[in-house]
Formats: C-alpha cells, sequence, structure tokens
C-alpha cells in the first residue's frame, strides 16, 4: 500500500514537472498552438555574435524579415502558420549556409540552430494536428519574406537573416 501512494506521488511530481517551463522557456501561444521555446538560449547565443554577424551583411539597404508589415499585424489566428514557415526557413535555408572561420561563432549558430529545430518539430506536431492553419495572409507575408532573402545569392541572404533574427525574436516576444 505505501508503495502504491509513492509511486502515485511520484508520479503526479513528475508529470507536474514535464508541464513546468524550465528556466528560460517562455510558453507561447500561436493560435491554437501551445510551444515551449527557451528564448534565454537563443537570445544569449544570438546576443553573442549579433555584432559579428551584422558586419559581414554588406548590404545594408535590403531587409529580408523587415519589409513593409512583413511581420506586423499578423491575426492571431496566422501566427503558427507564419511561425512554422519561418522556423522552417531558418533551419532549411538559413542557418546551413551560416558558416564562418570563426568557430566560437559556429558554435553559437549551431547552438541557435538546435534550438530552432526543437520549436520546429513541436510547429509540424500542430501543423500535422490541424492546430496551424495557414491564411491567405501569412502565405502572402511569407512569400514576401522568400523573395527578399532570393534577390541576394546564398551566403549572403543567410548571413542577413541571421543577423536580423532579433525582428523574428522581438516579433515573437511582442505579440499577444
Amino acid at each position: 500500500m505505501k508503495g502504491s501512494h509513492l509511486f502515485l506521488c511520484l508520479f503526479s511530481m513528475s508529470c507536474w514537472l514535464n508541464l513546468m517551463p524550465t528556466a528560460g522557456n517562455k510558453i507561447f501561444h500561436f493560435g491554437a498552438c501551445r510551444v515551449s521555446v527557451s528564448m534565454t538560449e537563443i537570445w544569449s547565443g544570438f546576443t553573442a555574435i549579433k555584432a559579428n554577424i551584422q558586419a559581414r551583411d554588406p548590404i545594408r539597404t535590403l531587409s529580408i524579415l523587415s519589409y513593409p508589415h512583413s511581420l506586423h499585424k499578423v491575426k492571431s489566428s496566422d501566427r503558427c502558420c507564419i511561425t512554422h514557415h519561418l522556423f522552417n526557413f531558418y533551419v532549411d535555408k538559413v542557418f546551413k549556409h551560416c558558416k564562418t572561420e570563426d568557430s566560437y561563432v559556429n558554435r553559437k549558430i549551431s547552438s541557435i540552430a538546435n534550438s530552432f529545430l526543437s520549436v520546429k518539430r513541436k510547429l509540424e506536431q500542430c501543423h500535422e494536428q490541424n492546430k496551424c492553419m495557414c491564411g491567405q495572409e501569412s502565405t502572402e507575408k511569407f512569400k514576401q519574406i522568400l523573395v527578399n532573402y532570393e534577390r541576394l545569392n546564398v551566403t549572403s541572404a543567410a548571413i542577413k537573416s541571421l543577423g536580423e533574427l532579433d525582428i523574428l525574436l522581438d516579433w515573437m516576444e511582442k505579440s499577444p
């Protein structure tokens, strides 16, 4: 009898701990999708390399994420979709082409990429469960981001996109 009470207590505690975000994690509500993101880890990695990455960006007249209204005024019902697209974009296009001769910067990029990969997988689960619907507005906004990206060669576009990561992170944190 004592063993079953102990088991029940330990099981309950385990479930409770799994529901609690770990230090530095933030729970985001992207429409019907709920995702835990290690923002502290991503911000820390990005802050450590931001100046280095942005100094490598020779084209200051073009922005990939800041194109007028790319991420502004996204409907809450479209937030999951555009976030899903953006995390796929960063994992599949940006991080693959952001290699430098600086091993410290490469390690930080790899760390950020791993965090993005984790979030991407969670967003894919939402998408597969039809919790992440794509409206026309979010599709158009993402298409514009791709057009901006494809205007540059692959390496320049990847470096510019990584240098603009703060735009995405700020948008995520400021959105309801």
